[in-house]
């Protein structure tokens, strides 16, 4: 795969958001700065070392990567980066055919090697990443790796010591709104504060989650509300939730479990995306810390329950039901 989706899209007009407004090059990447800096000053040298990026989703590991390689290659980038991602690919045969056959080959650009881009490089089995390891030694000289990965715990210590490691971090509220402000102008979108505030609240810091739910919700109307954007993403509203909580914290069970009923047959909501705001919650609901320690407890318990089959009502019920004779002692 020669060339990539990102790649492809250029000069097109893309219809999916996450690719449309991803940065072209290092210069435009959103914060990131204490990663950027370094690796500018690397392709400015045209001294590229291989490199290990690590961090949550969506905070751009894969735009810095793409990045790279047009900042140093420009117009010849197709013909001398490769991407893969290892989460489709990820048994030893690709190393030793596909990523092995491309990085032996010499590249006719000016910088004297080529770019390799590994996504998700954790799902690589243990077999596979030893075989890297043989492959980025081997062929240094004509050849550079860029592997991606959310844990770098994952990456067999050979290899992440052969590697320069750069952190990326989860992106704040102003990055994010920046991002979706941009999207809106483009767009010519209308977005009140709230439904900003609903976008960035269920994206989690995921710069291509903001941009999918943007999408999503402009599909339906050009004027954003909150409301829409909770009932485009399918996901329960925080007020809600908290509302649920601090009724059984108060020990009126009734309407906490009709709360519960309500997002669940009614508004159709998976007891996952309840279970999580919960989660998310818990700062916000009034009970001293105590009462806090025990309910982070119990949610990570019943969150497990329901991963493992449990029946979504049932289970949140008896969390309800737990959370109220808990309140009571």
């Amino acid at each position: 795969m020669l060339i990539m989706a990102a790649v492809q899209a250029e000069g097109s007009d893309i219809a999916v958001w996450a690719e449309k407004y991803r940065p072209r090059t290092l210069g435009d990447v959103i914060n990131q700065r204490h990663a950027v800096e370094r690796i500018r000053a690397f392709v400015a040298a045209k001294n590229v070392p291989h490199m290990l990026f690590a961090g949550p989703a969506g905070v751009g590991k894969t735009t810095v990567a793409l990045a790279i390689g047009r900042d140093l290659y420009g117009k010849d980038m197709h013909g001398n980066v490769l991407e893969l991602n290892a989460s489709n690919e990820r048994g030893i045969d690709v190393v030793r055919n596909k990523v092995k056959d491309f990085a032996r080959t010499r590249t006719v650009s000016g910088i004297g090697y080529r770019l390799i881009i590994l996504d998700e490089a954790d799902a690589l089995t243990g077999d596979a990443q030893q075989a890297l390891r043989r492959t980025m030694e081997t062929y240094a000289a004509v050849s550079r790796f860029i592997l991606i990965c959310n844990w770098s715990s994952k990456i067999i210590e050979p290899i992440q010591s052969r590697c320069s490691v750069f952190r990326f971090r989860a992106l704040g509220r102003d990055d994010q709104l920046k991002f979706l402000e941009r999207i809106e102008k483009a767009e010519r979108l209308s977005m009140d504060a709230a439904a900003k505030d609903a976008i960035i609240h269920l994206a989690g810091g995921d710069l291509r989650k903001v941009a999918n739910i943007a999408q999503s919700a402009a599909s339906a109307k050009r004027k954003i509300t909150e409301d829409l954007v909770y009932d485009i993403a399918s996901r329960a509203k925080p007020v809600d939730v908290k509302v649920m909580m601090e009724l059984a914290l108060a020990g009126n069970f009734a309407a906490s479990r009709k709360k519960l009923q309500d997002m669940l047959l009614m508004q159709g909501l998976s007891g996952e995306d309840v279970i999580r705001e919960m989660h998310r919650q818990l700062d916000e609901v009034k009970a001293d810390e105590r009462t806090k320690a025990e309910l982070v407890s119990k949610v990570g318990e019943y969150e497990y329950r329901i991963s493992q089959g449990g029946n979504d009502l049932v289970q949140l019920e008896a969390l309800l039901a737990q959370i109220m004779l808990f309140a009571k002692h």
